[in-house]
């Protein structure tokens, strides 16, 4: 007999008009696509749901990412994908005219929505720029990075130029494993002339307001793989979200999650969509999720499981609401290392 009976609510997908996803770590990573995210995706919108794509890699255009979507087996057009140039773009037009000279670091996806837009791009500060815009591009040179420094020598603050980064994602999952992302490459801009980037993309809310818009959403769902742009921005939008540890972070993140960045659902991959998901409940001072139950003890200091129950990620859910509902960041704890097992599927 388990040691509490088993209780469970609505799928996570039950109600949900508008299915939003980020694609790095939950539909792919590198060319290829995560295990079961294709087919997870094709059946949410069988069963009626409208599919949406929100990406804070700024290296390809929506054409060029709905291209690879669709070989990938998505039914996939530009308009259903929603990126950070675009989000970069709507930024800069509060700030500089259309027509104006921008300095460009990174890719197509970035000088594509720039042109559009009405901007003329230029790689060279000796250009007179009105503004930086940077983003992600695997191609990115040191001698991309020095010419944006060079054009950024001057504080806004003190008649110097707009700098506009699409995101500030630390890391970016490859199909060899995790790599450094564009936050890397603000932050050696960063460090040479001292100053910060305005952030267009995620974690930022407007790019998340602008997909609610965009797709018509009343009960839209977001999926991500990061707590620090992706739950944290639909949090931010106040938009219910799921992060999937197919991607980025890992159950040691998700015990350590700050308020501000906690998921409405804990998923092992896009196929737990469609279960039950399981009810976290109080029983007495343990935290307990169908079979798994954790508790923080007497002494305030040390989270003890009492039951393991049948499933790693039932566990991980117990552990991480039990750490929540104190109110206390995670090293004020001594966390067992089974909490911070790790089977899940990761690139």
């Amino acid at each position: 007999m388990p040691l509490f009976a088993k209780k469970t609510g609505p799928a996570p997908l039950d109600g949900v008009d508008v299915l939003l996803a980020d694609l790095d770590g939950i539909v792919y990573a590198g060319p290829g696509p995560i295990p079961h995210a294709i087919e997870s995706l094709n059946r949410a919108q069988a069963e009626g749901r409208r599919l949406g794509y929100i990406t804070n890699n700024a290296s390809r255009t929506d054409r060029t990412v709905a291209g690879h979507l669709s070989d990938l087996g998505l039914d996939v057009a530009p308009d259903d994908v929603v990126t950070s140039p675009q989000a970069a773009v709507r930024l800069l037009a509060e700030k500089v005219a259309p027509g104006s000279t921008i300095l460009v670091v990174g890719g197509e996806g970035l000088v594509v929505e720039l042109e559009k837009a009405g901007y003329v791009v230029t790689r060279s500060s000796q250009d007179s720029p009105a503004a930086v815009v940077q983003g992600f591009n695997p191609d990115v040179a040191w001698t991309d990075l020095a010419e944006a420094a060079f054009a950024l020598q001057t504080p806004e603050d003190e008649g110097g130029i707009p700098w506009i980064a699409t995101n500030t994602d630390w890391t970016i999952p490859r199909e060899h494993g995790v790599a450094p992302g564009n936050g890397t490459l603000v932050s050696a801009v960063h460090t040479a002339v001292g100053r910060l980037a305005t952030v267009a993309g995620k974690p930022q809310a407007p790019i998340f307001h602008s997909a609610v818009q965009r797709f018509g959403a009343t009960k839209p769902l977001f999926l991500g793989d990061r707590l620090d742009t992706d739950i944290q921005g639909a949090q931010a939008a106040d938009i219910d979200s799921a992060l999937v540890l197919t991607g980025i972070d890992r159950p040691k993140h998700v015990l350590a999650a700050p308020e501000h960045a906690r998921p409405t659902y804990i998923l092992g991959d896009l196929r737990d969509l469609f279960e039950p998901y399981p009810a976290v409940r109080r029983r007495g001072d343990a935290t307990v999720v169908r079979d798994a139950s954790v508790r923080i003890a007497e002494n305030g200091i040390d989270v003890e499981i009492l039951s393991e129950g049948d499933d790693d990620l039932d566990l991980l859910r117990a552990g991480a609401h039990a750490i929540w509902a104190t109110g206390r960041q995670i090293f004020g704890f001594r966390v067992p290392e089974r909490l911070y097992h790790d089977p899940f599927h990761r690139p």
